[in-house]
């Protein structure tokens, strides 16, 4: 889960290059899709397995989720700063504990009930109630932050549905349909917006699907080993990782309220993860 969110910030930092450089967000998808469609398919023939796997609709429906997700979460990381676009993404365990008791049955133990409770608070604190009624100047923008709570909730149903799949299929099949629906979806639905690639946007676009394909592959062993709703908050060292990135890269300095609930959301990860 450490590589998978090493993976993961490094991708986000280059998806925000990316739409800083004028790629809409179906673009920056299709392109990462491509790149982790060729490595899956490469993976899943080098393994001698089906690549259509057998459980095909359940599949399909972690690719599609995935889409919808990957939709909200590129969207919010290019028009909010990167530390507080992660935050937002990283509140998904407490969709991802909801959707797998709803759907798995898997049983709530008291410290993710806390790291339920203290992952709220930290949200309250780091999008601050005026965000939603523009009153301060340090608010994030409503719309952005909305769909970063969106892509999050998507992310916590998607990796129920992995934590599903893991014990039934293999690992580069469960990969492999999220590439194989986000390629055609985003083609489709955004194809006369594309923007021809020049120079280092070859590069950058690359950097996006390796990397991406790195994230994917840490977290799809991390699922098949361990419990949906606890797994997920070793990842949150991506947070700092992105804080810094933000730091470096864009001149983005985290509030004293972004450090504040970030460190709550972290603690209710660590709290659950003890478990």
């Amino acid at each position: 889960m450490v590589l998978s969110a090493l993976g993961f910030a490094l991708m986000g930092t280059l998806v925000k290059i990316a739409g800083a450089r004028g790629f809409p967000v179906l673009e920056i998808i299709a392109a990462r899709a491509l790149i982790s469609l060729g490595i899956s398919v490469w993976d899943a023939r080098r393994k001698g397995i089906d690549l259509l796997g057998t459980h095909r609709s359940l599949l399909f429906a972690r690719g599609l989720v995935g889409f919808l997700a990957l939709m909200c979460v590129y969207t919010s990381v290019i028009h909010l700063p990167l530390a507080e676009a992660t935050l937002l993404q990283y509140t998904h365990p407490i969709f991802t504990v909801l959707f797998a008791l709803l759907a798995l049955g898997e049983n709530v133990s008291r410290n993710t009930l806390i790291c339920i409770a203290l992952s709220l608070i930290g949200l309250l604190v780091v999008i601050q109630p005026d965000t939603f009624f523009g009153e301060s100047k340090a608010a994030l923008h409503p719309t952005y932050t909305a769909l970063g709570l969106l892509g999050a909730a998507g992310s916590g149903a998607a990796y129920v549905i992995v934590r599903k799949l893991a014990p039934i299929e293999d690992s580069s099949v469960i990969i492999l349909y999220f590439p194989l629906v986000c390629l055609p979806a985003a083609i489709l639905l955004g194809w006369d917006t594309f923007v021809i690639p020049v120079g280092i946007d070859w590069l950058i676009l690359l950097g996006v699907g390796v990397f991406t394909q790195l994230g994917q592959w840490g977290l799809t062993k991390g699922l098949a080993l361990h419990n949906a709703g606890a797994v997920v908050a070793f990842s949150y060292i991506q947070v700092p990782i992105a804080g810094l990135l933000g730091v470096l890269l864009f001149s983005e300095t985290p509030s004293i309220t972004t450090a504040i609930g970030g460190a709550l959301i972290i603690l209710g990860a660590l709290l659950n993860s003890k478990r």
